[in-house]
């Protein structure tokens, strides 16, 4: 029998939170076969079996937070086990099968829909990626009754998207699909996604709940440590962005030509590393105890990104080193992978400061939390045509709202100010900015 232990997922990482099992009691599975997915510092990452077998025991339930070395799976690798039924397995997650009755009770069903070919699937379990049960969770999708088009069979996003389609109108009151409570939680993928679902609307009188767990709860706890730690305030200032659209206009075609998406935010992203030689303590950590200040080199700029898993903060690295050009490439790198659930954990580690935009949603202005421990973000609004006075003449210019968020433990309201008026003057003025490009 080997007993597989969680293994050291990461330099500094003492614990994981089960996202979902990728197995089940009575699987067998091969060496190297991934098993489970395990979230730590905001990252996913697929734990592999390092010996093949049988599945005969599992610990831990999706939601649960497991430390290092904690034992994940006995694993029969010479068939001497006895084949066990589920009721006989000693899973934690056994006991508390209602933790999520009502979102079963209440949520549209996953649609009704034969097996997928058997010759498609290796022993009837469907070949995905971690992004891919994911969105199949949020769609309430059985990801195993998906035809799978993709290489081996493998279930892709389009194929998802092909079988919610004949659907769209199955009844919401219909029943919810039978799980014999004699089976494993985990024999079937959690039905509860990372990302807090949304719930179908609710008839009078009833309601939901729904655990929140994976991304979304790490998401809460950091976001209550930044709020509850520093002090915010918010300083928003406008800025007229007519000379850098133009000049992103001219160049977007030639960076389309080298296969590269150019948007605003690398140019922001350099001039933010030249405004910071004038303003060193706004690219900074502060650790708290002892309370102390560190001031950074190096500009790691992370850039909010929306998923379907939900909101990370890769960190691109060095921007003071690199061309415009260079930090369009990587960031549409990073983020399209974010968005996969392809990134690394040191790819969402090391950041001095951080850049949130809703600007192709709409609005006209937010007030960021911080990301800590940076002392400082920027958030980056939607860009208007707006009629403004130049020269006593009403003229319409391409006009942002910038709206960062400091700590006031660390950063006065007037360096703020100046900080935000040295950032605007390098926006309006693009041949400025380029000459302070390192």
């Amino acid at each position: 029998m080997f007993v597989f232990h969680l293994p050291e997922i990461g330099e500094g990482v003492v614990e994981g939170e089960i996202v979902q099992w990728l197995v089940k009691v009575g699987d067998v599975v091969s060496e190297d076969q991934p098993v489970c997915e395990i979230m730590t510092d905001k990252a996913t990452v697929e734990i592999s079996t390092p010996k093949g077998g049988r599945v005969v025991q599992i610990f831990g339930k999706p939601g649960d937070v497991i430390k290092v070395h904690s034992t994940l799976a006995n694993i029969d690798t010479d068939g001497s086990a006895p084949r066990v039924t589920a009721p006989e397995i000693p899973v934690p997650a056994a006991a508390p099968v209602k933790a999520a009755p009502a979102p079963l009770a209440v949520v549209p069903p996953a649609p009704v829909a034969p097996p997928a070919p058997t010759e498609l699937r290796e022993g009837n379990k469907a070949l995905a990626t971690p992004a891919v049960r994911r969105h199949a969770r949020e769609l309430e999708l059985d990801i195993h009754a998906v035809p799978g088009s993709g290489k081996g069979g493998r279930v892709t996003h389009d194929d998802l998207a092909r079988y919610t389609q004949p659907s769209v109108e199955a009844p919401v009151a219909a029943a919810p699909v039978a799980a014999p409570v004699a089976a494993p939680v985990i024999a079937a993928e959690p039905v509860i996604p990372v990302a807090v679902p949304q719930a179908a609307p609710q008839p009078t009188g009833a309601e939901t709940h729904i655990p929140i767990i994976g991304l979304r709860r790490k998401i809460a706890q950091q976001m209550v440590k930044a709020y509850s730690t520093a002090p915010h305030f918010t300083y928003v200032d406008e800025i007229d962005m007519t000379e850098l659209v133009a000049l992103r206009g001219r160049l977007k075609v030639r960076a389309e030509a080298k296969g590269v998406k150019l948007t605003y935010i690398p140019f922001i992203m350099k001039a933010l590393a030249a405004v910071f030689r004038e303003f060193p303590n706004v690219n900074a950590n502060v650790i708290e105890d002892p309370f102390t200040l560190v001031v950074k080199g190096d500009v790691n700029i992370g850039v909010a990104t929306d998923s379907p898993q939900g909101l990370y903060v890769p960190v691109i690295k060095n921007v003071e080193r690199k061309s415009v050009l260079q930090l369009a490439a990587e960031l549409q790198d990073i983020t399209s992978r974010v968005r996969e659930g392809k990134v690394r954990v040191d790819e969402l580690q090391g950041g001095t400061f951080t850049i949130t935009s809703v600007g192709n949603i709409g609005g006209v202005f937010a007030t960021p939390i911080l990301n800590h421990p940076e002392v400082a973000i920027l958030g980056v609004n939607k860009i208007v045509k707006r009629p403004v006075v130049r020269d006593d003449q009403i003229v319409i210019r391409e006009m942002l709202y910038l709206s960062p968020s400091f700590d006031h433990r660390i950063i006065d309201g007037a360096v703020a100010a100046r900080f935000v008026s040295a950032l605007k003057a390098l926006l309006e003025d693009p041949d400025a900015l380029f000459l302070e490009m390192a």
